[in-house]
């Protein structure tokens, strides 16, 4: 299926054990960018710095690091409900994705 969607970037959910591994990503064609929606936004619990690069190492080894991207896994109200995170948690969980996105990428182009 990857190979066949008419898209340059593919946004994926994998916040949570329900979203499965990363194997697909082995099947992604080579002009397409992965953004991995790691970040949840069905609750307030902020991820670790730690957990965000060990994900994105992880799928690494699937896929070129320079065809990943981070983002939250969804809107933050994902549901007509809504989800139960407030106005700070939000903004706590956008920042951790801009700084754990520079720490990752801007020390690949280190190497």
């Amino acid at each position: 299926m990857f190979r066949r969607i008419k898209a340059q970037r593919l946004l994926l959910e994998y916040d949570d054990a329900r979203s499965g591994s990363f194997e697909p990503l082995r099947d992604m064609a080579d002009d397409k960018i992965a953004v991995l929606g790691l970040v949840t936004t069905k609750k307030p619990d902020l991820e670790s710095m730690q957990e965000l690069t060990a994900r994105i190492e992880e799928a690494s080894r699937l896929i070129a690091k320079d065809r990943l991207a981070l983002s939250p896994q969804c809107g933050f109200a994902s549901s007509i409900a809504g989800n139960r995170i407030s106005p700070r948690a939000q903004r706590q969980k956008l920042a951790l994705v801009v700084k754990a996105a520079r720490r990752i990428w801007d020390a690949a182009q280190d190497f």
